[in-house]
């Protein structure tokens, strides 16, 4: 049986879909069996007109993180032009797909008319219970433990390696598909 499915990261001006734009989307094919992951989709593009102008682009925390710059969000391509290339995708993996904070990636994109025939698991609420990072905020107490972020994941799957997140949609798939396929190793994420 073939178990390839997909690991989503998005990259985006802001947090909520209204109030933001995404400008990159990058798509991991992985293969449950092997472990292998191949990097099929990875685009900067940009999906509302009316959010391009230079100071909203220029303020968003994308930017000034350095993550990515306003001319290379301004210059990416139409949301639009890329949305049927991207619902093919997932349309042609009939295992389904994930994102490490699934419910920020798949909302966004949701919200932009992709649709998901077969949601999996998200690897960072699987991963919760297994990295047991406490809350350093006071005002967190009573929850047992944090979300981890993906470098904590990764840092707690992977000890010997150094993993920076770049914010870059294929990249950051490409890790967050490696701790997908950790925790399928363990039993953890499954079809």
């Amino acid at each position: 049986m073939n178990k390839k499915i997909l690991v989503i990261d998005i990259e985006t001006t802001g947090f909520h879909p209204r109030e933001a734009i995404i400008t990159e989307v990058g798509i991991v094919e992985l293969d449950l069996e092997t472990g292998e992951r191949q990097l099929i989709f990875d685009e900067v593009c940009w999906n509302r007109r009316d959010f391009l102008n230079e100071d909203y682009i220029s303020n968003s925390w994308v930017v000034k993180k350095g993550y990515m710059t306003t001319e290379e969000i301004r210059n990416g391509r139409d949301f639009d032009s890329i949305k049927k290339d991207i619902q093919e995708i997932i349309d042609y993996y009939p295992n389904g797909a994930t994102a490490y904070n699934r419910i920020f990636d798949i909302t966004f994109l949701e919200y932009y008319g992709i649709t998901f025939p077969k949601l999996l698991p998200c690897p960072m609420i699987l991963s919760i219970g297994i990295c047991k990072i406490p809350f350093n905020n006071p005002r967190q107490r009573g929850l047992n433990y944090k979300r981890p972020n993906v470098e904590e994941a990764y840092a707690f799957f992977f000890p010997e390696a150094t993993y920076n997140e770049i914010h870059r949609g294929g990249d950051d798939a490409m890790h967050e598909a490696e701790i997908v396929y950790k925790l399928y190793e363990l039993n953890q994420f499954t079809l």
